[in-house]
């Protein structure tokens, strides 16, 4: 039975769904052979036309040039690729409802101008980064909320669920990954009996992200059980651009005042429950009070958008009013990036931080495949004098992504940056801690896909004690990992050779 499950498994079906559609267009091309002079033109001219198209769109430079490289290489099918992976935009379905339910819900986040100018008395540099975020993003700023850092998913596991009972009105997770096992059976299980008492417990998953780890009908399956679910832009087997925007946001929000967000799916792995590759080191940030209106905000306006179902909107804000005096721990301010705009609000957050570092950097994050503006923007911090110190993982999820990681080593080291490995296992965190000052942990990755074609999210931090935390973390975390060298000679020509091309070929992973 389990052989004939595993030969029935969703995965196994999508991909023999892929490999017949391959074999077909390869069918296709044969029978064209006559014609193969006259195919070969029209891609070539297909993709000469892509090539035009990237340069006329209002984006980055870095990441036009990053697509236009491997299609002028490859110009057979290189527009097809791009066609395929490149393209930024959601579908014009999902854009339209988005859209629309994000102009809904912007008249809800509250003013903060006070609040902002009061920063900028402070910090002329960080009240322009909270202004930048408020204005362009329409996320609030925020005092009156406690902040709680975790350095671990085991950490950060049992407070989740001590929140989860004690839910009383609401319950709202979106995941980029469920998988069944210990995390998630603990979490279902409350969620049934939060349902029986009346709560209102949605759920949001990503279905290319939990594509091995959930069975096809998930979604129905816990409607079944009284908990509403939306399985966000279902993956189909068929060679489609609408696949390429996933929604890589990990929210659990509890009647509006709790809220978490960090790396932390659910899943086995990051709890420590099961090994994959060594020790999975990954962060949690646990906010109270006000600020969670943020995520609150993020959440409905991705459910409204896919299955409308609540006009007034007010109706999920919490009152405060009976609970215990309010903890202020420093400027909070929660929030969400989005493919439906040329707003890189992710990366604009991250260049803020490095490009007004003082003393020092500190950054975890599992992958580092950046363009020349961030390379050169961390380059230029440390020949300034600022301590720019990234731990990456010592042992990778995928051996690609980690070449190409490594593959931008020699350039980051040679013009100042401390990089270091985390040889227990595989670190998923992605954070960033600043001078004492200012800190920023979310789900945001270094790399094209969480940077330019992700919906995700993450809480910006100014004078908040978590910021301690978070620095003594790293420091921790950094006496565990090896320093990364400086000459790539160990590598050879060949690895040299494959690091360049993985390089080309970048926006693809």
């Amino acid at each position: 039975m389990k052989f004939l499950n595993s030969i029935l498994s969703r995965i196994v079906l999508v991909v023999l769904a892929l490999l017949l559609q391959l074999f077909g267009i390869a069918s296709l091309v044969l029978r064209l052979g006559d014609f193969f002079r006259y195919t070969n033109i029209l891609l070539q001219l297909f993709s000469l036309l892509m090539v035009f198209y990237i340069a006329q769109k209002d984006t980055k430079a870095s990441f036009k040039l990053a697509w236009v490289v491997p299609i002028l290489l490859f110009p057979l099918f290189g527009g097809l690729i791009y066609l395929l992976f490149g393209t930024k935009s959601p579908t014009q379905g999902m854009r339209k409802k988005l859209e629309r339910t994000q102009a809904e819900i912007a008249p809800y986040a509250p003013d903060c101008s006070e609040l902002i100018e009061e920063v900028t008395v402070k910090n002329a540099h960080i009240g322009g980064h909270v202004r930048y975020l408020n204005q362009h993003g329409k996320f609030a700023l925020y005092q009156n909320t406690e902040a709680k850092y975790f350095p671990l998913g085991d950490d950060a596991f049992p407070a989740m669920l001590e929140e989860l009972k004690k839910a009383q009105r609401f319950i709202f997770l979106e995941y980029f990954i469920i998988a069944e096992g210990t995390m998630w059976n603990s979490v279902l299980e409350i969620l049934e009996q939060k349902v029986a008492q009346g709560v209102d417990v949605r759920v949001i998953y990503d279905d290319v992200g939990s594509l091995t780890t959930l069975p096809y009908n998930f979604d129905r399956q816990l409607e079944k059980k009284g908990i509403r679910c939306i399985s966000f832009n279902p993956f189909m087997p068929v060679l489609s651009i609408v696949m390429n925007n996933r929604d890589h946001r990990k929210i659990l929000i509890v009647d509006g005042k709790v809220a978490f967000t960090g790396g932390i799916n659910l899943a086995d792995e990051y709890i420590n429950q099961k090994e994959r590759f060594g020790h999975w080191k990954d962060t949690a940030v646990m906010l109270r009070g006000e600020a969670v209106w943020n995520l609150t905000m993020l959440f409905l306006s991705m459910w409204n958008g896919l299955r409308p179902t609540d006009e007034e909107y007010n109706s999920f804000r919490p009152d405060f009013t009976d609970d215990a005096s309010p903890v202020s721990d420093g400027y909070v301010q929660p929030y969400g990036d989005s493919p439906l705009d040329n707003e890189e609000l992710g990366e604009n957050v991250y260049l803020g931080i490095i490009n007004n570092a003082k003393r020092y950097l500190y950054i975890m994050t599992p992958y580092l495949i950046i363009d020349d503006g961030m390379v050169d923007a961390l380059t230029l911090a440390a020949k300034r004098g600022v301590d720019v110190r990234i731990i990456t993982p010592g042992i990778p999820d995928k051996k690609s992504v980690f070449a190409l990681t490594r593959s931008h080593y020699e350039r980051l080291i040679r013009g100042g940056v401390k990089i270091y490995e985390y040889t227990p296992g595989f670190v998923h965190a992605k954070s960033f801690v600043c001078d004492d000052e200012v800190a920023t942990v979310g789900t945001i990755n270094l790399d094209y896909r969480s940077l330019y074609l992700h919906f995700e999210c993450g809480v910006y931090f100014y004078q908040s004690t978590l910021i301690a935390d978070l620095k003594a973390d790293f420091l921790q975390t950094q006496e565990k990992c090896r320093q990364a060298p400086l000459s790539r000679r160990n590598f050879g020509l060949i690895t040299a050779l494959y690091h360049a091309i993985l390089r080309l070929f970048s926006p693809l992973f």
